[in-house]
């Protein structure tokens, strides 16, 4: 006598369910198709993604970044706000890139969950795609796991890989930052994607209104574009992305040694998430500045001559930019003062 009952599926008794890893990858197969180019050898599918690199590029150097989105993700849950996290983590893989001068060429994204949920899931990686559009690069690949007893509940963790080109000449490296040049900072559109453990130990404790909540969950500014029409336009002689550290711990990363960074406090306001943050957790100014970006998301340094030249460049953006301070000759072993 023959079963009229479909054989369970041990994969799927085990929790992790093929045929749903099959149904995001046909949800996603368009949005991923968009970010392609004739650079791009083959689709979505095969097991490896292919670029042709070309010969634009006289000596090309690649560029490699990796990130994530941290625990922002635990935030952007509860809110039903998952959809934006994609350009989260586009954006802190080549907002690193391009401070160095790099065109960013193609992007890989990989997804771990507890129960893998194609329709949200989906929405995941349709932001990433629709971020790597923005910074003309390719979603080239990436890979979804399943891990159920691994990560526990709805639990997701993401992270980013992205590969880039420099002509060699052509890299932004610090080393031509001297006493004189200025220090211009761009705005963020947030905390970005650094210090959410801290941020959401203060929700816990202060709920907070609706609008910081807006300002919290803000993606990450992607500031490949513009970054990369400065470039062109204006001798940038270093940058630093404001990321994990805040202004304290990234500026000095691109300063020889003897230089320091002289920051003016006054010269832009803290954004009203940064003064509730402040306030709430009870946080000196000197970890305020440690920890986030305060509202300086991005910094680039040149000579005061380019000033006007570069702000209107990036004001046709729609990025607002402050002159934050200036580079002075000293020999402490600090490389960042405030004043």
């Amino acid at each position: 006598m023959t079963s009229k009952t479909k054989p369970t599926d041990p994969y799927a008794k085990a929790g992790v369910n093929i045929e749903k890893g099959n149904k995001l990858v046909k949800s996603i197969k368009a949005s991923v198709n968009a970010t392609h180019d004739k650079r791009v050898l083959g689709g979505i599918g095969g097991f490896a993604g292919l670029f042709q690199l070309g010969s634009k590029y006289k000596n090309p150097v690649l560029v490699g970044c990796a990130d994530g989105v941290g625990t922002k993700v635990s935030l952007s849950q509860i809110h039903n706000k998952i959809h934006l996290t994609g350009q989260d983590l586009v954006a802190m893989c080549v907002n690193d890139m391009i401070t160095c001068g790099a065109e960013p060429l193609f992007f890989l994204d990989y997804f771990a969950a507890s129960k893998l949920e194609p329709r949200s899931t989906a929405k995941i990686v349709k932001g990433i795609a629709k971020a790597c559009k923005k910074s003309n690069c390719a979603l080239l690949g990436g890979e979804t796991a399943e891990m159920p007893g691994h990560y526990v509940k709805n639990n997701f963790d993401l992270a980013g890989f992205s590969v880039g080109v420099v002509e060699k000449s052509k890299i932004i490296d610090g080393k031509n930052i001297k006493s004189g040049h200025i220090i211009i900072g761009i705005e963020s559109s947030g905390p970005h994607s650094n210090g959410y453990s801290l941020i959401r130990s203060i929700i816990k404790k202060h709920k907070a209104p609706d609008s910081i909540l807006h300002a919290l969950l803000k993606p990450t500014h992607l500031y490949t574009a513009p970054i990369l029409e400065l470039i062109k336009k204006i001798n940038v002689k270093g940058m630093a992305h404001i990321t994990g550290g805040g202004l304290t711990e990234n500026i000095p990363r691109i300063l020889k040694s003897g230089l320091v960074a002289d920051i003016n406090l006054s010269s832009w306001k803290f954004p009203k998430a940064f003064k509730w943050l402040q306030e709430k957790g009870r946080i000196s100014q000197a970890d305020m500045l440690r920890i986030f970006n305060c509202g300086i998301g991005m910094i680039y340094i040149i000579d005061k001559t380019d000033l006007a030249k570069a702000q209107k460049i990036l004001s046709i953006h729609k990025l607002r930019t402050f002159e934050i301070g200036s580079i002075t000759e000293s020999n402490l072993k600090e490389q960042i003062r405030y004043y």
